[in-house]
């Protein structure tokens, strides 16, 4: 099990990229969605090389289509057999747990080893976080290495998708899976009945109240579905990124129309132990079952199982109602 703190900052990378010390994992398994691609033979190439992908970390020169990649980010991990280069992912970090078939490893994202990763021979390392200079390092070793953050726009996924397409030589299967995900975004979005007012949440990412506001990647998302979190009005909330720490008096004071859970795996939250806090059982959404228990993974990595976050959103909504 990862330490909580790893869960926030993963997630508030863009903003939050020296705070590196309160970063993001996923903590569990879960059940399949678009991400579960299978390897593509290795004749499905969609351009030609080299090809110079412009990531995080620069404009990034891929001589040939790779044969031996590294993936020290369980999104990217995902994203990769989405668009059908499993095949050619040789290890993959320790967080990497989906789909069940990359070859995990002891390799870390957030401690790497620059010997253990050259040790694989890798042609491509794709990283979510520069840590100590990652990137750099390997560079020494003639090692490309494409930096995929946490994007802080919805849009930004479908850009990782083509950068990778890119990188890997499956362009065409990228823009097919963003197009795709695109396409069941709106079908989930459209399932959702039209409200004059948005719904307002709590999104608990740890029982110790760490939240999120409408300006996150996930909140932007979950704003898609016509939802405003609670934390915007939060002190602090700017301040922290957009991850501020509640109190359990703002939570109850501010009377969420909706609970949503994403420390059900780490934290082993549930409706059942929410209902047990002190206090709690005044909450509305509480007292009318409106608590909607996410994945941990899934509500925390941005590739193609964000149609996975968003339809048990939208679930939760049509099953419980709205006030």
């Amino acid at each position: 099990m990862k330490t909580l703190s790893r869960r926030r900052a993963a997630l508030a990378a863009p903003v939050l990229a020296a705070a590196l010390a309160i970063s993001c994992a996923a903590c569990g398994g879960s059940a399949g969605g678009s991400g579960s691609g299978s390897a593509a033979a290795p004749g499905t190439a969609g351009h030609s090389f080299p090809v110079t992908v412009t990531a995080a970390n620069g404009a990034v020169r891929v001589k040939s289509r790779p044969k031996a990649i590294i993936s020290l980010t369980p999104t990217a991990t995902e994203m990769l057999y989405a668009i059908g280069a499993g095949s050619q992912v040789k290890a993959v970090d320790d967080d990497s747990d989906y789909p069940p078939q990359a070859p995990r490893t002891k390799l870390s994202g957030f401690t790497p080893n620059i010997e253990a990763i050259v040790a694989y021979h890798p042609d491509l390392v794709v990283i979510s976080n520069n840590i100590d200079g990652v990137a750099k390092k390997l560079a020494a070793f003639s090692i490309p290495v494409l930096e995929l953050p946490a994007p802080t726009e919805v849009s930004g996924v479908y850009t990782e998708f083509g950068q990778l397409g890119k990188a890997t030589g499956h362009l065409a299967q990228a823009e097919h899976e963003s197009a795709s995900i695109q396409h069941q975004v709106q079908k989930i979005i459209n399932s959702v009945p039209a409200r004059k007012h948005d719904l307002t949440y709590y999104y608990e990412l740890e029982q110790d109240y760490y939240s999120i506001t409408s300006s996150t990647f996930v909140g932007k998302l979950l704003g898609l579905l016509g939802l405003r979190s609670i934390a915007d009005a939060a002190k602090g909330a700017a301040a922290a990124g957009g991850y501020p720490q509640l109190s359990e008096e703002y939570i109850l004071r501010s009377r969420p129309d909706y609970i949503i859970l994403a420390d059900t795996i780490c934290c082993h939250q549930s409706a059942a132990t929410v209902a047990e806090r002190p206090g709690w059982s005044v909450l509305p959404a509480v007292r009318d079952g409106r608590i909607i228990a996410l994945n941990d993974d899934v509500a925390s990595r941005w590739g193609p199982r964000i149609v996975d976050l968003l339809q048990a959103v939208a679930d939760g909504i049509r099953k419980h109602g709205t006030p």
